[in-house]
């Protein structure tokens, strides 16, 4: 069985396609405009729809959607923010996801600069929650430690992790260590 042939794009059914996509995912609305328009591309291709009436109901459905609060870039910012810190992700993590959905700078240093405010270094409190999820460095069994330093530190540093917080989270004795790390910090 093939695929099936994509709908013939109307108002209608880009709205309708809109509002399950917004149900089901939270997004920017530059992502948002690039899920609609593929659907466009998709139906001009097939159905030899006009591509240029179809970015004019994008853009309509956007505008409305913005009013309405249904699309949001800053509060879609701060939700992803605080989601990938606490799931570990670095500072330099975060902006690329956040670039990457289209979001623009200053809506990310707005969301960017809550996060600060919690803490002197955030990365740290990220690092920590990779090391653990990762089970990396004082979460490893201590015989595997220190032949697997060079190895976690380069996870650390893939994930966007500047050294000197990489080091001292993997120079922790034991996790109980990490969480008073944690305390001087915050």
């Amino acid at each position: 069985m093939g695929r099936r042939s994509p709908r013939r794009i109307t108002p209608g059914y880009l709205e309708n396609a809109g509002l399950f996509y917004l149900e089901r995912y939270a997004t920017s609305a530059a992502n948002f405009r690039r899920v609609l328009m593929s659907k466009v591309r998709r139906s001009a291709l097939f159905h030899g729809t006009d591509v240029e009436e179809g970015v004019q109901w994008v853009e309509d459905l956007i505008v409305r959607y913005q009013r309405s609060g249904l699309l949001d870039d800053r509060r879609y910012a701060d939700t992803k923010v605080a989601q990938l810190h606490r799931r570990g992700a670095a500072i330099r993590q975060i902006q690329g996801k956040l670039r990457e959905k289209g979001v623009a700078a200053d809506v990310i240093e707005g969301a960017l600069e809550s996060l600060r405010e919690g803490a002197e270094r955030p990365d740290l409190a990220a690092a920590v929650a990779y090391v653990r999820r990762r089970r990396l460095g004082p979460f490893r069994a201590p015989d595997a430690r220190v032949e697997r330093f060079q190895r976690d530190l380069a996870a650390l540093g893939r994930a966007g992790f500047p050294y000197d917080i990489s080091r001292d989270v993997l120079q922790a004795e034991s996790p109980a260590a990490l969480e008073a790390l944690l305390e001087e910090d915050g």
